[in-house]
């Protein structure tokens, strides 16, 4: 098990600081690196990790330690250094916070959280051990042959660089990643997608029921190395049902806040002049008026928003695929999440994004039509699927029931509508007909649906928009 503690300094952390840092356990405690020397770790005498410290990353984008910590950091730019301490050894958690207190003390800022980063004396751990390390990942607590544990008690469990390379690890192993937290932690948007794939899942530890699925709200129990659903008593074989948990299934009410939601896919030709995150960016500011505020390839999002920057990442990275996480101003939150990679079609970029708004603000549907012709006239826009939500302003995802959302729209890129024999695109089973984009020789098409968040029947027509285009 580790516990996290960060230092956010106004300036970097240089050599002699860390060193100091390091020093944290008295001067004769052994130091190693990993990961290419991006992570500095302290040891007991047999080498295994106390506290392992990440390289400095200088974050340039507002609010992101507020979303992710609750901490009031020093202004941007900031810098942002993790360390985690194995909690198995209490010593190590009091190295952390050393660390972390020197640092703030020589380099300015705050440390989070703050109880940790109290004490700047030396920690005594002589003789001081810990298990061996569950795998080389140091963020990973317990590897089976079925899954990796990771145990985060942060109040938002983020797509750290941390946690993306566990997702990774796993990924590259054969295994799912499941990741414990406490009881009123919460899930940034960007992990969600990543828990969806069985047996990942998010574990929530519960006074009541021990354990739960943050997501589904299953109750959990560790069997055959993995948490897995516990069965109600008159479950079958052929009706099977999870127990669910009473949290899960608490505080459900309508706060008055939504969130605009939107998913789609571009594709376009391999080409050296192509700019990547055109097509978000052009969304982002039909709905909010203004471009995001930043990106980066983990959260925190530390870089100031840029088509180029994003463009010459993906390009280093190809043909491998690329992740990042886009974020928006405090004033307006908004989240994104962008896969690029390359296939036989191109290069194909899949977009996830949400808009969070309060009782008193009401989303743009109306601008939802202007946003999917600039996809689908600029940006080569393959599909989208636009939907509201009942859900949190802040686009946090509690460990609590959230009703799906509604679907406002589906829109078919120009290319798809042309590959369809015949008229089936055009002629639907909806009551209403669909709304050209585009040009006449070439238009895309927007598929108006209910988008009443009282009323679930959206779906039903969703699912037969699909069937029938599909030729089902």
């Amino acid at each position: 098990m580790t516990k996290d503690v960060i230092a956010l300094t106004e300036r970097m952390p240089d050599p002699w600081a860390v060193l100091a840092g390091l020093l944290s356990g008295g001067p004769d405690k052994l130091v190693d690196t990993a990961g290419e020397d991006a992570v500095v770790r302290l040891c007991d005498e047999q080498g295994r990790p106390l506290v392992s410290v990440e390289a400095p990353l200088l974050v340039q984008v507002r609010g992101e330690a507020e979303r992710l910590l609750g901490a009031t950091p020093p202004p941007v730019p900031f810098w942002w250094t993790e360390a985690r301490a194995t909690t198995g050894v209490a010593e190590a958690e009091r190295l952390a916070g050393t660390f972390a207190a020197r640092l703030v003390s020589l380099t300015g800022g705050s440390a989070w959280p703050p109880e940790a980063a109290r004490s700047l004396a030396v920690v005594a751990s002589e003789g001081v051990g810990v298990a061996p390390p569950a795998s080389a990942q140091p963020a990973v607590d317990v590897l089976t042959d079925k899954v990796a544990v990771v145990i985060q008690d942060r109040p938002v469990v983020a797509m750290t660089a941390w946690l993306a390379d566990a997702f990774r690890a796993a990924a590259e192993g054969g295994l799912g990643l499941q990741v414990v937290s406490p009881a009123g932690t919460t899930l940034s948007p960007a992990v969600r997608g990543a828990l969806s794939a069985w047996p990942s899942r998010w574990v929530v530890q519960d006074e009541r029921d021990g354990y739960y699925d943050g997501l589904t709200g299953a109750v959990l129990a560790w069997r055959d190395g993995m948490f897995f659903p516990v069965a109600e008593p008159d479950s079958t074989d052929d009706d099977p049902r999870a127990r669910v948990a009473a949290s899960f299934q608490e505080g459900v009410t309508d706060s008055g806040e939504r969130q605009l939601a939107l998913t789609f896919r571009t594709v376009h030709p391999a080409d050296d002049r192509l700019v990547l995150g055109g097509a978000l960016e052009a969304v982002w500011r039909e709905l909010t008026g203004e471009a995001p505020a930043g990106w980066g390839t983990a959260e925190p999002a530390n870089l100031p928003w840029s088509l180029r920057r994003l463009t010459d990442v993906a390009f280093e990275r190809a043909p491998e695929p690329t992740w990042v996480v886009v974020v928006g101003s405090p004033e307006r939150p908004g989240l994104a999440t962008v896969r690029v990679s390359r296939t036989k079609a191109g290069v194909e970029e899949e977009v996830t994004l949400a808009f969070g708004y309060g009782p008193d603000e009401e989303p743009p549907v109306d601008a939802v039509p202007r946003a999917a012709e600039v996809l689908a006239t600029r940006h080569r826009l393959q599909s989208m699927l636009v939907q509201l939500r009942k859900a949190r302003r802040d686009l946090a995802v509690p460990p609590r029931f959230e009703g799906p959302g509604v679907p406002l729209a589906f829109v078919l890129g120009a290319e798809e509508v042309r590959a369809m024999p015949g008229d089936r695109a055009r002629k639907t089973p909806l009551d209403r007909a669909p709304v050209q984009l585009g040009p006449k020789s070439r238009p895309a098409l927007y598929y108006p649906l209910p988008g009443d968040p009282s009323d679930l029947s959206g779906w039903q027509d969703f699912e037969r928009l699909v069937r029938h285009l599909k030729g089902e």
